[in-house]
C-alpha cells in the first residue's frame, strides 16, 4: 500500500527550511544530526545530508551511461521526527515566528530567543 500525502488541514506547521541543521528524534538514525538538503511540504518530509541511507537496486541503462547494481542514496525523514538545532545555543529547539518592528517575520529559538 502506497503512502498518501498529508491533507492540507492536517499538516503540521512547517518551520524547517533548507540549510537548517536538524537532529533526528525517532527512528533508526535517532540522535544524529545533519543539514537539510530538501524539504517536501506535500509529503511532510525532509532530506537530510548524510542520514537515512537506503539501498536502491538499479538496472543498467547504456543510453544515459548508468551502470547497474546496488547504490546507496539518502531517503526522506518525516518532519515530526526531526527537530531544528539553534545556531547559537546549539540545542534542539522549537521554532517561534516573530514579527519585528519593520514588519519582517523572523524565526526565533524558543530557548534562547535568538532570531535566525
Amino acid at each position: 500500500m502506497a503512502k498518501q500525502a498529508v491533507a492540507v488541514k492536517d499538516r503540521i506547521k512547517q518551520r524547517i527550511r533548507r540549510g537548517d541543521t536538524v537532529i533526528v528524534r525517532k527512528g533508526r538514525e535517532a540522535g544524529k544530526s545533519g543539514k537539510v538538503i530538501r524539504v517536501l511540504r506535500q509529503k511532510d518530509a525532509v532530506l537530510v545530508q548524510g542520514l537515512n541511507y537506503v539501498k536502491k537496486h538499479t538496472r543498467p541503462n547504456p543510453q544515459i551511461g548508468r551502470q547497474g547494481g546496488v547504490m546507496e542514496k539518502e531517503s526522506m525523514i518525516r518532519m515530526p521526527n526531526v527537530m531544528v538545532v539553534c545556531p547559537q545555543c546549539e540545542a534542539p529547539t522549537r521554532v517561534a515566528r516573530k514579527t519585528i518592528e519593520d514588519g519582517k517575520r523572523v524565526r526565533e529559538c524558543k530557548k534562547c530567543s535568538y532570531q535566525f
